[in-house]
Order: structure tokens, then C-alpha cells, then sequence
């Protein structure tokens, strides 16, 4: 299996639902619509066999349309083939649906790019913080987030006192 074969698989499985196909350095990278992600990692997995997922990463692109980006990286073991997907969600509404029914492991990648980027997965079965307390207001990853935090937004411990010398 190449990668022509799996993007022929996909684009005859989801027409028009592939948007966007770059290879560069080796690497194929696939952007497909949004509310697609969860077939086409479905069928990934079941037909074509991409059966791990190696991580997910969310991207802030500071646009005006389509702000952030949702990365997937796939590995098919028996053919040696590594697949990046992206889907992009819009800042008034960062809703992507989840992956876990179909890669378990993606519960807490999930959660972390809910809990440092805002980004909400449909469908996820306990999408809780994973880093910071559930009240926190922000999204820490976000690029308007001030480097250096919100004082006071955090209840920091106290600071021990050091020993006298």
C-alpha cells in the first residue's frame, strides 16, 4: 500500500470531503472537513490500517477564519506508512468531534487540547481539564494568553520559607 492508495481510498469513501493534500519531506498531510474526522479515522483504521494513533496537537493559527487547527498522527505498523490529518474548527465555535469510539487513546490528548486551546470534541466521553483546575477561565495555549499568566487567575502555594543562615 502507498500513500496514492490510501488517498484514493479516501477520496472514493468521502468525496469532496478531503480539502486540502501536501506532501513535503516525505511526509503526506491530508486536511479534511471537520465533521468528517471521526469516518475518516474510522476508515483509516478498519480498511487501511492506520491502527495507532501516535499523537493529537492543537494549533493555534491566529486567523480570521478557521483559527484553529487540530492535528492527527497516524501509523500504519504493517505497511510503515505515517499519515498526519488536520481539521480546522472556528474561534466563536472550536467544536471538533471526538475520536476516541475509534482510537481509545485519544481521551487524553483530547482533554489536553480542550484544557490549553478551548478546542470542545463532540462526543467525548469524559472531556474534563487535564492540567489546570476545572474553574480556570482560560485556555493557557491560546496565542492572546499573556506569556507570563493572569495574576491572580491561579491560586499559587504558598512560598516556604527559607531556613535562616
Amino acid at each position: 500500500m502507498t500513500f496514492d492508495d490510501v488517498i484514493a481510498h479516501l477520496e472514493a469513501r468521502f468525496p469532496g470531503g478531503i480539502r486540502e493534500i501536501r506532501r513535503a519531506l516525505g511526509e503526506t498531510t491530508i486536511l479534511v472537513r471537520t465533521e468528517l474526522i471521526r469516518d475518516v479515522c474510522r476508515v483509516l483504521k478498519a480498511e487501511l490500517g492506520f491502527n495507532y494513533l501516535v499523537d493529537i496537537a492543537a494549533v493555534d493559527r491566529f486567523t480570521e477564519q478557521e483559527r484553529f487547527e487540530v492535528v492527527y498522527n497516524l501509523v500504519a505498523l504493517a505497511h510503515g506508512l505515517r499519515l498526519r490529518l488536520k481539521v480546522r474548527c472556528e474561534e466563536s465555535d472550536p467544536v471538533v468531534p471526538s475520536i476516541t469510539p475509534v482510537y481509545p487513546n485519544a481521551n487524553w490528548h483530547e482533554r489536553e487540547a480542550w484544557d490549553m486551546m478551548g478546542i470542545r470534541f463532540a462526543g467525548h466521553p469524559d472531556l474534563r481539564r487535564i492540567y489546570l483546575p476545572e474553574d480556570f477561565r482560560y485556555h493557557p495555549l491560546r496565542k492572546e494568553f499573556p506569556l507570563l499568566g493572569i495574576p491572580g487567575s491561579l491560586p499559587l502555594p504558598e512560598k516556604p520559607e527559607s531556613p535562616a543562615r
